[in-house]
Parts: C-alpha cells; structure tokens; sequence
C-alpha cells in the first residue's frame, strides 16, 4: 500500500486560454519544487493549449463561517 503524507501531492492542471481545469495529476515536489507546464489537448476549445499547476482543491472544501 501506499503511505499516508508521502512526498507526492495531487494538483490541478488549469488551461491558460479557457481557464478550465480539467486535468489531474501528481507529482514529487521534492525533485520538482517549480511549477509544472505541460501541454495538453483542451476538449473546450478543441486544440493544444499550455496547462499550469494549480492547487487541488481550489475554494472548494473551504469552513464557511458561521451567521
């Protein structure tokens, strides 16, 4: 099995064009502390476009406070 808190952390990858996220993956940050930039194919617009490393989850698991 895999070990809970390794070195290995899940980003978004998000279109610089769209500014869709659609793709997913991970990556050692210790051996790639720098932003990850690939290349991918965007479904949204239909051709290849760059793809920058965001964070996963975005605003979406925030504690919302209380009335």
């Amino acid at each position: 099995m895999a070990k809970k808190g390794g070195k290995r952390k899940v980003l978004g990858l998000v279109s610089d064009e769209s500014g869709h996220r659609i793709y997913y993956t991970r990556k050692n940050t210790q051996n790639t502390p720098d932003k990850l930039v690939l290349r991918k194919y965007d479904p949204v617009l239909r051709k290849h476009v760059t793809f920058t490393e965001t964070k996963k989850n975005l605003g979406r698991n925030e504690v919302k406070g209380r009335k």
